[in-house]
């Protein structure tokens, strides 16, 4: 079963960049950092299209290149001729008579977000930091063991990659968990700035913070912590 997503989580990796201060610096800074090779791609990384931005100027604004996959995979690409910094802080990918297609603003270092009204948000990040993600992000999908700060096991639970609906994913619990785990009944988790969230049929969710690449603790943090363990 291929796996197609990782957003939110290299777990540390992208909890370390996301820790980072976004750089304060003006347009022509930004434009000379933009330079190179980008994924753009949906929440979850289901569908992902390499941007190459480059310097050059065309009418338009500055050149770029679409990987030939692009138009398949976000149909709005292929409005996409050009880009150019707009303001102090937003790249802009643009159409032939210069309007935006879709706006990205830096949210965390080297992370930016856009939104196309009536279809969602979209991350534009560095192409070799995404790719070293989703390589990591198949660690994620597995066996869990939910236990107590005394080691105590409270709980397994299994993550998958089957899609279940606005950038989440199945997750489904073992047998004979802890009164308080099967009241919460989690059946879809996702990862989402640098947290992995545990969400049940009510709307509640559990949020957990990486502590390592195998261990993840409930946050707020507690005298009594809940600790996920890869198993």
């Amino acid at each position: 079963m291929r796996v197609r997503f990782g957003k939110a989580l290299a777990a540390l990796l992208v909890l370390a960049a996301w820790q980072t201060p976004v750089r304060s610096q003006d347009a022509s800074t930004l434009k000379k950092d933009m330079i190179g090779q980008w994924e753009l791609s949906t929440t979850e990384r289901s569908k992902t299209c390499v941007v190459t931005l480059k310097s050059d100027t065309t009418p338009q604004g500055l050149k770029l290149e679409l990987e030939p996959g692009c138009a398949a995979a976000l149909p709005f690409t292929k409005e996409i001729t050009a880009w150019s910094i707009a303001g102090l802080d937003i790249v802009r990918l643009q159409d032939a008579a210069g309007q935006p297609v879709i706006d990205f603003t830096e949210v965390e270092s080297g992370i930016f977000e856009g939104l196309r009204q009536g279809e969602g948000i979209y991350i534009l990040q560095n192409l070799a930091a995404a790719r070293s993600l989703a390589k990591s992000m198949d660690q994620m999908i597995g066996d869990w063991a939910m236990v107590r700060g005394n080691g105590q096991t409270i709980c397994g639970l299994t993550l998958t990659n089957t899609e279940a609906g606005q950038d989440n994913f199945q997750v489904f619990l073992k047998p004979k968990c802890d009164p308080a785990v099967e009241a919460f009944a989690p059946t879809q988790w996702r990862l989402e700035h640098g947290q992995m969230l545990l969400m049940s049929k009510t709307g509640e969710t559990w949020q957990f913070e990486a502590d390592d690449n195998a261990q993840w603790r409930q946050v707020p943090d507690s005298a009594d912590p809940l600790i996920m363990l890869r198993q």
